[in-house]
């Protein structure tokens, strides 16, 4: 599908383009192609004389494949951030500056569009040409990863709460790994996302393609994600120790598993002292005739096994 963008009256607005001929006499700045077919790429090529290769969007983590500038157009390849209710995960954007006009290539709708769609919408002037979207994309997508952040943390002080101050059993140690191990794993996603994102603001500064003010702009986004950094590095310290907490709360619990089992079989030690020493087979022992000799037996291997558990229990081993 192509959403087509145009500048008009200082406002961004959108239009869903189905054909060649609905694509002819438009002038837009922005043309987003969400999972484009051969024949799209073809309206473009027709149109714009822009000819979108079949592997823009493949996993080059190079930055010389990433962000480079050929025959008069910037090619800028990033990754941004999706979370939602299913699986968090980073999705690959293709974007080609082409007679100041921005292509736009990926295979999902991403958040971050639809956020700068609805702020243009809404915020007159905000958006002047292509470089701006671009600009404001990578914004947005800081902004976006901010406030994934700020979620992150919001869950951890959950997962704190339940294991810090609550008596830990198997079930709720297990909840908790489980939901510290997705923490972790957004987390990382994000650090990825951020990293990406200054690596194309700053290709985009180095360029010399930005005016005064869009340089500003691209400074502040970049001291927007140095902020971010380090709210990444402190969620992976608290997610750590969150981790080896939980982890320790289960070896205690294991632990008093096994003192427990190594408590039983010390207490019946004497019993089956006593049991082997009466199930000798001798000629001169004088229990065997003696008529309490079996009562005298029991009661005996009784107190013996009595006994050490009293004393377990009066030196507090069994809490």
């Amino acid at each position: 599908m192509l959403n087509v963008f145009t500048l008009a009256n200082g406002r961004l607005f959108q239009e869903e383009i189905e054909n060649l001929e609905a694509l002819s006499p438009v002038t837009p700045i922005w043309v987003d192609l969400e999972d484009p077919t051969p024949e799209e790429k073809g309206w473009i090529a027709l149109k714009f004389g822009l000819v979108i290769p079949q592997d823009i969007i493949d996993d080059d983590l190079e930055e010389s494949a990433r962000f480079y500038e050929e025959e008069g157009n910037i090619h800028i390849r990033s990754d941004f951030l999706i979370d939602d209710d299913e699986t968090p995960r980073n999705v690959r954007v293709a974007f080609i500056l082409h007679h100041n006009i921005l292509f736009s290539i990926h295979k999902e709708d991403l958040p971050v569009f639809r956020l700068l769609r609805m702020r243009a919408r809404r915020i007159p002037a905000l958006i002047e040409d292509a470089k701006d979207v671009l600009l404001k994309l990578y914004d947005a997508d800081a902004e976006y990863s901010a406030d994934t952040l700020e979620q992150i943390y919001d869950e951890l002080e959950k997962v704190s709460k339940r294991v810090l101050h609550n008596e830990v059993n198997d079930q709720a140690a297990a909840e908790a790994l489980a939901a510290i191990a997705r923490h972790e794993d957004l987390n990382g996603r994000i650090r990825r996302n951020v990293m990406d994102t200054r690596r194309a603001v700053s290709f985009m500064m180095r360029a010399r393609m930005l005016s005064p003010d869009q340089f500003e702009e691209a400074r502040q986004i970049l001291r927007d994600i140095d902020s971010l950094d380090s709210h990444t590095a402190f969620l992976f310290d608290k997610i750590n120790f969150l981790m080896d907490a939980t982890v320790g709360f289960i070896n205690i619990n294991q632990n008093k598993i096994i003192k427990i089992f190594s408590v039983a079989s010390v207490a019946f030690l004497p019993p089956t002292l006593i049991a082997s020493i009466y199930g000798m087979n001798f000629n001169a022992m004088p229990e065997l005739n003696w008529q309490f000799g079996y009562p005298f037996a029991v009661a005996l291997m009784i107190a013996s096994a009595i006994t050490p558990f009293w004393y377990f229990r009066r030196k507090g081993w069994l809490n």
